[in-house]
């Protein structure tokens, strides 16, 4: 996923959004192509993939992170990326690639789920709400394109079922763009701050630990609603993670403390 600048929104040469036209496009263990893409890859992880992907193996957050993740320098200076590791072989195939195909293809990252699609969002259109764009786009070695099957955008997003992934990463990208923003207050990488952020986006294990250690919940005034997803769900305690780095790291009012 992108942001867009406003240079951007001109669309680099080559590159024209889809809009409503449609496109071919389908892959199935009858390309000769099939799993091509599921080696040498690199595949950045956004939080809510993490979730996914170690509810399905029925693994830890910790767990995950040491044995699928590298930490890597991305685009954004002040806090690190997560990078799904291949295997260690000459193939370098991507760990949840079994011999039918994908182990995981329920809960694959949303990298994976887009393509053959690219998103890229415009945060600061000149009216109205943020405003996303998708543009084609091709591996040479990728035969999926010559198939008859034709989408539109839409039809491939709810097939590909992305449409939770992409709220959850548009959430994940306003935390993103807040952590570029530097607001670590000076105390450098791997700071104390830097770590909570960290725990908080991605071992969500041990953010729900740290939750209940501080009763970090009871803190703020939150209805009964939220208060019950928070404790069963995963995703709610996610949302409600970002909420707290907001207030703490920029004081952007988004939790009312209790009195």
């Amino acid at each position: 996923m992108q942001n867009l600048t406003d240079q951007e929104k001109r669309f680099p040469e080559g590159m024209e959004p889809l809009g409503s036209s449609t496109f071919r496009f389908a892959c199935h263990a009858g390309l000769a192509c099939f799993t091509h893409c599921c080696r040498r890859q690199n595949i950045f992880l956004y939080p809510y993939d993490i979730i996914r992907l170690r509810k399905r193996l029925g693994i830890s957050s910790e767990e995950f992170l040491n044995r699928h993740t590298g930490a890597v320098k991305g685009a954004n200076p002040f806090f690190p990326s997560l990078m799904l590791l291949m295997e260690k072989s000459e193939a370098q195939n991507c760990p949840f690639l079994g011999a039918e195909g994908c182990t995981v293809y329920e809960d694959r990252p949303s990298a994976c789920r887009t393509y053959p699609l690219e998103r890229a969002v415009d945060r600061k259109p000149a009216k109205g709400e943020p405003r996303e764009y998708y543009f084609l786009t091709r591996h040479p070695y990728c035969q999926g394109h010559g198939e008859a099957k034709e989408w539109t955008v839409k039809e491939w997003l709810r097939d590909q079922q992305l449409l939770d992934y992409n709220l959850m990463d548009d959430l994940w990208s306003e935390m993103d763009t807040l952590f570029a923003a530097n607001p670590w207050q000076g105390e450098g990488a791997a700071g104390p701050r830097q770590q909570v952020a960290f725990m908080v986006c991605y071992n969500i294990d041990r953010f729900r630990q740290y939750v209940a250690d501080f009763k970090l919940v009871e803190q703020f005034r939150l209805d009964k609603q939220r208060l019950r997803a928070i404790e069963a769900d995963d995703e709610a305690l996610l949302r409600f993670g970002y909420d707290w780095l907001k207030l703490i790291l920029a004081g952007i009012p988004t939790l009312k403390q209790r009195r």
